[in-house]
């Protein structure tokens, strides 16, 4: 374990216009006290009158800091929206800092989340094939072995920590989608799932064509574009209290990613061996995507709309199929 003296890892606190959730992170940052404080806060939304009243409110929780801190503040004057705020945020801790723990303003981690965090930064910071460290674990008490982490193909940020080089991997263009897409190397990127890929295939392709407002599923395509792993605890470090009708994407509340956060055991248990866990890897997407995909009454209304407006099912985006060619094929192709 690390004391609070030796905690020298930059902590990041995103937030926005709920200064309740804010000071509640706040307080279990100010718990460790970090020796550098990185605050990236959204400006408020022109036709949202009382926005820019808690968006003050929300700032005002950093003058509880009474500990030897570097503060240093990135404030956006106007509403920038998800995907152009943290990015653009993250942008300006990673030009400062080569590592850092990101929190946003409602995953409130449990203590033994920072030193967890402290350790494996260190231990994976030259490994290219770690890109995140996660705090947050959907399994609901199951486990495959009694490591303490498992590497995953879900890059998840509910309470998380990476380093620069993995930041700067970042594409939020997703300028090699079109051709994951119609080359079929969706499937290859999440081992032949078709479900998953047309899951992930609707999700990456409404982002890349704006609608959807994400840096997240920017930062999962660059991270699956290299086969990169991402540690997941094998107990929940991270509780998200964000849902509900103030929430930007998570106003539905499922009570299973609302997990409360428990501690971690120290000494940490390493894998010995580094390979993705595909067990535990369909089990989290059985709990957190196929909820959304398979509730009938959003199924219907869904087919309903697109059936009497005529408009096109975004959903129904088309994946092309990988197949092997002869080679004067491919050289015809340019």
């Amino acid at each position: 374990m690390i004391t609070h003296a030796e905690f020298d890892v930059p902590v990041v606190l995103m937030m926005f216009n709920r200064p309740d959730h804010a000071g509640a992170v706040f307080d279990r940052i100010a718990a460790v006290r970090p020796k550098q404080l990185f605050v990236i806060a959204d400006g408020p939304r022109a036709d949202h009158p009382d926005d820019a009243r808690q968006c003050q409110a929300s700032l005002s929780v950093l003058d509880r800091i009474d500990w030897d801190c570097e503060l240093q503040t990135n404030v956006a004057e106007r509403n920038l929206g998800c995907a152009a705020r943290i990015s653009s945020g993250l942008d300006w801790v990673f030009e400062r800092v080569d590592r850092a723990i990101i929190l946003e303003d409602d995953c409130i981690p449990d203590p033994s989340f920072f030193p967890f965090c402290n350790e494996l930064l260190e231990r994976y910071k030259d490994d290219q094939r770690i890109r995140t460290i996660s705090g947050h674990n959907l399994l609901s008490g199951k486990t495959r072995t009694n490591w303490s982490y498992h590497f995953s193909a879900f890059h998840r940020i509910w309470g998380w920590a990476t380093w620069r080089r993995s930041w700067r991997r970042l594409d939020m263009a997703m300028r090699l989608w079109p051709q994951v897409r119609d080359e079929g190397w969706l499937d290859d990127m999440i081992g032949g799932e078709s479900r998953s890929a047309k899951f992930w295939g609707f999700r990456f392709e409404a982002t890349c064509a704006g609608r959807i407002n994400s840096w997240a599923y920017p930062y999962l395509f660059s991270c699956w574009l290299d086969h990169s792993l991402a540690v997941i605890p094998n107990r929940n470090l991270v509780r998200n209290v964000g849902f509900g009708q103030e929430a930007t994407h998570t106003r539905d509340h499922q009570s299973f990613m609302a997990r409360p956060a428990e501690p971690v055991r120290f000494p940490l248990i390493h894998p010995p061996f580094m390979v993705c866990d595909r067990v535990s890897d369909r089990e989290t997407f059985k709990r957190r995507c196929l909820p959304e995909e398979s509730s009938w009454p959003r199924r219907m209304a869904r087919q309903l709309y697109f059936t009497i407006s005529g408009a096109k099912n975004p959903r129904s985006v088309q994946l092309g199929q990988g197949r092997l060619v002869e080679r004067a094929e491919v050289a015809a192709r340019g």
